[in-house]
């Protein structure tokens, strides 16, 4: 039995950035609602840490369980940047914690789209 929404189903693409640590879970998770996912490697641009972005097409009245689904396996984490002190004459680095994880989603309305 195939569980994925059909072409005509789908009105909602999003796109989903998440932490590396977390696609797999969240992918595992999401899968198991019978949705599909395609994922991309990416890089965040402030920390340079490894990412994933999640492409999901949704069918109207999946985006609920789809955003629990992320809530569940997306979590935030406190991390450590070091940062030069400054008014000292060496520059030591001092450990500054920052909130780093979640799911960032950018929700997309689609009008159209083909297979080819």
């Amino acid at each position: 039995m195939n569980t994925s929404p059909s072409k005509e189903d789908i009105d909602t693409l999003l796109v989903v950035i998440i932490q590396a640590q977390d696609a797999d879970l969240a992918i595992s998770a999401l899968n198991k609602l019978g949705q599909s996912v395609t994922k991309l490697p990416s890089v965040g641009g402030f920390l340079r840490r490894k990412n994933s972005m999640l492409l999901i097409g949704l069918s109207e009245g999946k985006k609920a369980a789809v955003f629990d689904v992320l809530r569940d396996t997306c979590r935030q984490r406190v991390e450590f940047i070091a940062v030069p002190l400054e008014s000292t004459p060496l520059p030591l680095p001092a450990p500054t914690p920052i909130n780093v994880g979640g799911a960032t989603v950018f929700s997309l309305k689609i009008e159209h789209y083909e297979e080819i």
